[in-house]
């Protein structure tokens, strides 16, 4: 029920997902990590085309930027400038670099007027005051955009009872999913529907990788996401932390030791295996950027997904199988958020931005899909579109709702509706609307992410060993305060809930 590997969260997800989903947190692109091919000009501060138009900073996340790409933006500001009288320089950090040129943004005070985060970050940035509060000014400014968003959405990203963001109102419910390549499906006769935990898994990749020879590997990985959606089980108080966290169908709402649960123990020992076995890439603790066209991947999804990730991956059919949710954590719908800065000269601009970018189906079009004629054509007016490349670097689950987006050509027409029906489907986390608040806990929260940042690529990637580096990890994380946060959390949990 996290994103998808959830710290990740909601990372999320493929470039393929630029045109479909959600994140994080799905799998991820293949992008550069080379700052040469990355919008990653030094901010200046905020500028004005014209003394009319203010022009806002937008940092997100995406792949490789296209040839095409400032031509497509310039053709959105002409529309935007003319709506609303608001353009944007929408700065892309690459899917590898993208945690640390965050940080640097938020640590340094680097001007920027809307920021795409998740909730992996979204409590710490808040918690230094790097983000507005916008609870009156939403209502009062962009009213339309308030009334979209369901109240349930809007509460999930609430921090000490007020809005430091607007979220992504998708598939904000989380829906988990197998991904193959239909050729291995038919080549090794899987039976992917009744496939629903990791040990289903076993034999299938077993079975493929016997095939396909020492070279080839079945589940390939990268470092930061891992098997996407490994922690689901566990609500993370939306602290995008693994290793703390309360099972999400416990009545009880415990906090936990996350890695020293039986269960998630039984499934890093399988992935450690896996890794022995040659089943995952031995590259997988250092590879950044996933490579096109996997034979089996792991993904937050929706039905219709599938159909952008065959395009960007030039695989000519995934089959793509439900094997868990849908359900709602505050993590999941804090999965994909836009934040405007405390420091902002343009926060009413920035938020009527946003509010077209959520309203206005032309605008939402462009941004998910590039540059009209080139990267995509209509089909059915502003419904329908075939996308023509697949270079277009922008995530569309980062940027506003899935509801007033085109369906691509090939997927199902009633896309949208069917991930409605999902999140009106969706079960809840015991802990639903309860968001960390860590305040008093940042130096606690800094030293156990620090500890678990020296060793979570080898843990989630299966290169380590999790009898021998668990008890390792375990420790140092008490040592850094993982029992203060824990006694806090549990704390705050049972406060939240008399």
């Amino acid at each position: 029920m996290k994103r998808s590997f959830r710290f990740i969260s909601t990372l999320c997800l493929l470039t393929l997902l630029a045109t479909a989903l959600a994140a994080c947190g799905g799998s991820k692109p293949a992008s550069t990590t080379d700052e040469s091919q990355t919008n990653t000009e030094p901010s200046k501060e905020t500028s004005t085309t014209s003394k009319d138009v203010p022009t806002l900073v937008w940092w997100t996340i995406g792949g490789q930027m296209p040839s095409n790409f400032s031509k497509a933006v310039d053709a959105m500001n002409a529309y935007t400038a003319e709506k609303i009288g608001v353009k944007v320089d929408i700065k892309v950090a690459s899917w590898g670099e993208w945690d640390t040129k965050m940080n640097t943004i938020v640590n340094t005070g680097e001007p920027f007027d809307i920021m795409f985060t998740n909730s992996g970050k979204y409590s710490k940035q808040v918690a230094m005051g790097a983000f507005a509060d916008i609870t009156d000014l939403v209502q009062s400014e962009t009213p339309d955009l308030y009334k979209l968003i369901p109240e349930n959405v809007w509460n999930g990203t609430k921090i000490g009872g007020k809005y430091y963001s607007v979220p992504t109102y998708k598939d904000s419910a989380l829906t988990q999913y197998w991904v193959f390549d239909d050729k291995y499906v038919q080549k090794y006769n899987i039976d992917i529907i009744n496939i629903k935990t990791l040990q289903d898994l076993d034999k299938p990749l077993h079975d493929m990788k016997a095939g396909e020879g020492k070279s080839f590997y079945p589940l390939p990985m990268t470092q930061g996401e891992g098997l996407n959606g490994f922690f689901n089980d566990y609500d993370d108080l939306t602290l995008g932390f693994p290793p703390v966290g309360v099972k999400a169908d416990d009545a009880s709402r415990k906090v936990v030791s996350v890695l020293e649960q039986p269960d998630i123990m039984a499934n890093l020992k399988l992935l450690h295996q896996w890794y022995q076995d040659g089943i995952i890439n031995p590259d997988a603790p250092t590879k950044t950027e996933a490579d096109k066209g996997r034979p089996f991947f792991a993904a937050q999804a929706f039905p219709g997904a599938e159909i952008s990730w065959q395009i960007n991956d030039n695989v000519q059919k995934y089959d793509m199988v439900q094997h868990y949710g849908p359900i709602y954590t505050t993590s999941t719908i804090q999965g994909s958020l836009n934040a405007i800065s405390a420091n902002s000269k343009y926060k009413k601009e920035a938020l009527k931005y946003l509010e077209l970018v959520n309203t206005d189906p032309k605008l939402r079009n462009m941004l998910a899909f590039g540059e009209l004629d080139v990267d995509y054509k209509n089909v059915d007016g502003e419904k329908v579109i075939e996308r023509t490349t697949d270079t277009w670097p922008l995530a569309a689950y980062t940027q506003g709702t899935f509801f007033n987006l085109a369906v691509t050509k090939g997927a199902p027409e009633d896309q949208w509706e069917q991930v409605k029906k999902l999140n009106e489907a969706a079960s809840s986390s015991t802990i639903l609307g309860f968001a960390l608040d860590i305040s008093n806990l940042q130096t606690e929260v800094a030293n156990c992410q620090a500890v678990w940042d020296k060793y979570k690529y080898e843990l989630i990637t299966g290169a380590s060993d999790p009898e021998k580096m668990v008890p390792k990890i375990t420790a140092e994380l008490k040592s850094a305060g993982m029992d203060t946060i824990m006694k806090a959390a549990q704390e705050q949990i049972d406060n939240y809930f008399k």
